[in-house]
């Protein structure tokens, strides 16, 4: 059967504009909350900063933003769309065929991206939460009392993790007016403040920016890369929400989303260089210059403002966290979870279990950092590293899409030095929370190690049979009189089922685990579409009366409730008079034709008689022990009020030990 894909999201419309502005731009579309007021906190405040310092920083920020997320994400990065899905694993698809080792970066980077994406809520929020002290009945009230601060956003929190189940089509229409608004509000604002020193445009011109890096004015010297790399922190989730909107509607949207960010920082700067000086805001502490700017009168507009942003900016984190633990599932680096399409294209998704993660990993960070300031220490460290791994295997997609290979080192080499410098300079966060960060990757890489690995030991050492060589013993079985019918039809839900071949342990499970006599044997296999709404099967009987193998094409929006599909197929089958009819006696319904059904789900063990080596073994039992705690088959598959048994049979990976009893006299 032929899938078509669907392309609703590859087109470019002013509504899709509009949901990228609210899908995608979130994380980076923030960072003016926090960029500068960082980077003067590192550098000793407001009355230490020089000119030359505050044009450098400007300068550094413009490129940065210019070449990682223009010129690398938006311009490169988004041509290496699988079917319109981007991302580091979608990457990953396209060029594993380049070698077996390239799943290690992929790994690495998605890692990296979940864990440190869970700052990205909390960072944000809680930066504009805090904004409510510069209004002065807030301030009057509570002070600096962080409690209320911590309450407020732990709040904001859990109203954007709830919403979550409505899918990215509701936010994005929700919030993509208002994120349209909020770039429009940050270029105003900068436009607005620009006329204090309008020296600043000199910032566009890169010999600041690396003038900045030398100069002793920058007393945290290259290390200030660090504070400057948060500026484009939201770049590769850009790239991972390509599949929400298009990389058309990305495309077109980015120019205003980047004239709107530098024009803010730019204000900004013009800003500071206009205040230093002033005995009275030098001595605010924690001073934000993003707040600061904002006309008199104006500070619960922007706070509003900028938390609704922030809200937006976690946002673009769940979504393209969604995303990518969508690819990894079927990449096989984790297992197989629930999820949920209650929007329009497969790119919009909502997957409980991770969304639960999330919000109560962003909660405790906010719990255990409480201020902004040392979340923003944390932040960026692990998100470099992902753009390394992303850098390297846009390198093999270069090189299979036949670009010149001097293009393909050039891309490399120049991106590859650049982000390793922003590495280098995010390491001084490690022991500033950064570990954190750091463990959580580390904890996601190990469990992908362990789903990857244990499939590649399950893969050498499955044992499959052909299904015809074992017709005539369940042909034999289906008729012999002398054994009770163990129940009418007995279904067998298959992972696949290509050609002739089916695992052993379904032949096993009928034949030895347990006689089962019945009318008919029923093996399904469920493949879920790229298409919302497909309803149809395919089935073969193996020239049998008896043996049934259905293979179930479901779109993705499809509820995938085998038992209702199996009973209009058996109808199907039994007017086409290729399954006789199965009469009942005694019914509820006269005259029913169809009998009763039993659900068999195979539950394996690491038999104790196979020999590996001790690591593969603890590998194999610690994925079957993670098995337990995901999605259940009977509620993945719709069966909740269905008769459904499992059964354990023996997972035999290698040889297996051989045993010499020696007989007692």
């Amino acid at each position: 059967m032929e899938v078509k894909k669907n392309h609703h999201v590859q087109r470019l419309s002013a509504a899709g504009l509009l949901i990228a502005m609210g899908v995608v731009y979130g994380d980076i579309g923030t960072s003016p909350l926090y960029v500068m007021k960082a980077i003067l906190l590192e550098n000793g405040g407001l009355k230490t900063v020089t000119n030359d310092f505050v044009i450098g920083v400007v300068s550094l920020v413009f490129w940065t933003v210019m070449l990682l997320t223009t010129i690398k994400y938006v311009i490169i990065a988004l041509n290496a769309d699988n079917h319109g899905e981007g991302g580091i694993f979608s990457l990953y698809t396209l060029v594993r065929k380049g070698g077996k080792y390239l799943i290690i970066p992929a790994m690495i980077g998605g890692a990296a991206l979940l864990a440190d994406g869970v700052l990205t809520p909390a960072v944000t929020v809680t930066t504009a939460i805090e904004g409510l002290r510069g209004i002065p009945d807030f301030y009057q009230e509570f002070g600096n009392d962080q409690n209320v601060i911590v309450v407020i956003t732990l709040l904001i929190l859990l109203f954007l993790f709830l919403i979550q189940r409505f899918g990215t089509d509701f936010v994005g229409h929700a919030f993509g007016p208002i994120m349209l608004l909020w770039f429009t509000f940050l270029g105003v604002m900068g436009l607005i403040n620009l006329p204090y020193d309008l020296s600043v445009i000199k910032a566009l011109n890169p010999y600041y920016a690396v003038h900045l890096l030398f100069n002793p004015d920058n007393k945290m010297g290259v290390f200030i890369l660090g504070s400057i790399f948060l500026a484009t922190t939201g770049a590769e989730a850009l790239y991972s929400d390509m599949g929400h909107v298009g990389k058309k509607n990305i495309r077109f949207s980015w120019p205003y989303v980047f004239l709107c960010l530098m024009l803010n920082y730019a204000g900004q700067a013009a800003w500071i260089l206009h205040a230093k000086g002033d005995a009275t805001i030098e001595a605010i502490d924690n001073l934000n210059p993003f707040f600061q700017i904002l006309p008199k009168g104006w500070m619960v507009i922007g706070v509003i403002f900028a938390t609704v942003a922030a809200i937006i900016a976690s946002q673009a984190l769940i979504s393209g966290s969604f995303t990518l633990v969508s690819e990894a599932i079927k990449l096989k680096l984790l297992p197989r979870m629930h999820i949920v399409y209650p929007g329009s294209s497969i790119g919009q998704m909502y997957i409980p279990a991770v969304n639960l993660i999330l919000w109560a990993a962003c909660s405790l960070i906010v719990v255990t950092f409480r201020t902004s300031s040392h979340m923003e220490a944390a932040y960026g460290l692990s998100i470099t590293v992902t753009m390394l791994m992303t850098t390297y295997l846009l390198y093999h997609y270069m090189v299979q899409q036949k670009v010149s290979r001097i293009l393909s080192s050039l891309m490399i080499t120049f991106f590859g030095l650049l982000e390793t410098f922003f590495f280098i300079s995010s390491v001084t966060k490690f022991f500033h929370g950064g570990f954190v960060a750091v463990g959580m990757a580390l904890l996601i890489l190990g469990l992908m190690f362990i789903w990857y690995r244990s499939n590649q030991i399950q893969v050498n050492a499955s044992q499959e049979v052909d299904f015809k060589d074992y017709i005539a013993q369940l042909k034999e079985l289906h008729d012999d009189t002398r054994i009770p019918y163990y129940q009418t039809n007995v279904v067998f839900l298959v992972p696949s089922l290509e050609g002739d071949q089916i695992a052993q342990q379904y032949i096993y499970s009928i034949l030895d685990k347990r006689v089962k006599r019945a009318k008919a044997y029923w093996f399904v296999n469920v493949e879920v579409t790229d298409e919302p709404y497909t309803e149809e099967f395919s089935v073969d009987m193996m020239g049998t009366d008896f043996i049934v193998k259905v293979k179930l094409y479901l779109g993705f929006r499809i509820s995938q409730d085998v038992n209702v599909y199996l009973r209009q197929i058996i109808h199907d089958l039994m007017k086409q008079g290729r399954l006789p009819k199965q009469p009942q006696h005694y019914s509820l319904t006269p005259g029913r034709q169809v009998g009763d059904f039993q659900f068999i789900m195979i539950r394996e063990e690491l038999s104790n008689v196979t020999e590996i080596d001790k690591w593969d073994r603890q590998i194999m039992q610690a994925r079957l022990g993670i098995k337990r705690h995901t999605v259940t088959p009977e509620r993945w598959f719709g069966l909740e009020y269905s008769d459904v048994i499992y059964e354990t049979v023996p997972l035999i990976v290698g040889p297996t030990r051989k045993t010499w009893l020696k007989e007692r006299r």
